[in-house]
């Protein structure tokens, strides 16, 4: 029985998470010589819609019009806040009444999470929203997997995370052989599983493997909100002050006081400018004691005070 999925397109949508959608169930048909699958596009105003790279995609359907579909996923990119209109949520929630099956792409997850959708569930979204969709949800359990695809809502982070994704739905519709026929159509050798995480890990990134500094590391953005001393995360790592300073000083060229506020102003940084969030609740969020102690701060290391962050974007 062919499987309609129905892509609801967001303005400045990802081209790349879209490709990567789209492509595996074109090839699965391909592959298996048989109408598996089958799509069509959506847009607010039912006639295109423009994706991140000024690419132009004809679509099908309006929102006021929505196909019946096995599954509808939600493909958006880039400003995804500025495009979550009354319409769209509209939709959506319409379709989520009629026991439609919804999942987002890349950023989609905010527009279900919007929508109210994603309460109390596991959610993946790109690794650029973390911090931004924590602050604004923090009702849902964000993890950092590529996808999340055993909760009512599947969600993948974007980018090729799509197409495991794709890869994944494909296998449980129709087996492991057809799913690796169709990585293998793709040349994609690298195909990975939910519980893959988005960024390579620390020791990948510093060519070391030293679990004393990840653990560090770890515990640092644990306790970003309420930071403890250099002498603490020591001791909850199991070695001395001494021994962490050096840690940091040969794989990182840095002491942990000043990578840990650098790591604090990094999320207030992506706070101010994806979120409509004050100084002062940012300021609070990355453990500042005082706004006036955070602008100090914030304004020595990027040259421009917090409250002109955002007008610099403009």
């Amino acid at each position: 029985m062919t499987q309609h999925f129905a892509f609801v397109l967001v303005e400045e949508f990802s081209h790349l998470a879209f490709s990567c959608a789209v492509e595996p169930l074109r090839i699965a048909n391909l592959v298996s010589e048989q109408e598996l699958y089958r799509w069509s596009f959506v847009s607010e105003q039912g006639e295109r819609a423009v994706c991140s790279n000024g690419s132009v995609t004809l679509v099908h359907h309006g929102f006021d019009n929505v196909p019946r579909c096995d599954r509808l996923l939600v493909l958006s990119g880039i400003h995804m806040r500025n495009h979550v209109t009354k319409p769209l949520l509209s939709a959506l929630r319409r379709e989520k009444a009629q026991g439609t099956r919804i999942g987002a792409l890349c950023s989609g997850a905010w527009v279900l999470a919007e929508a109210g959708f994603l309460d109390g569930m596991q959610a993946a979204i790109h690794w650029e929203y973390h911090d931004s969709f924590m602050e604004a949800f923090p009702e849902v359990n964000l993890v950092r997997s590529v996808f999340v695809a055993d909760e009512k809502h599947v969600t993948a982070s974007g980018g090729t995370a799509t197409a495991d994704l794709m890869l994944h739905l494909i296998e449980r519709d129709h087996g492991y052989d057809l799913s690796v026929a169709v990585a293998d159509q793709m040349v994609y050798s690298a195909v990975r599983n939910a519980t893959a995480e988005q960024k390579v890990s620390l020791q990948s990134r510093n060519g070391m493997r030293n679990t004393h500094l990840a653990r560090a590391i770890q515990l640092m953005q644990d306790q970003i909100g309420d930071p403890v001393s250099p002498t603490v995360i020591a001791e909850r790592v199991g070695i001395s002050t001494r021994q962490l300073e050096r840690l940091f000083g040969k794989y990182l060229n840095t002491s942990p006081k000043k990578y840990f506020m650098e790591m604090r102003l990094d999320r207030a940084r992506n706070l101010l400018v994806q979120t409509e969030s004050s100084v002062t609740d940012v300021a609070f969020a990355c453990g500042f004691e005082s706004p006036g102690h955070f602008s100090r701060v914030y304004k020595a290391a990027f040259g421009i005070k917090p409250t002109h962050q955002r007008d610099r974007l403009t």
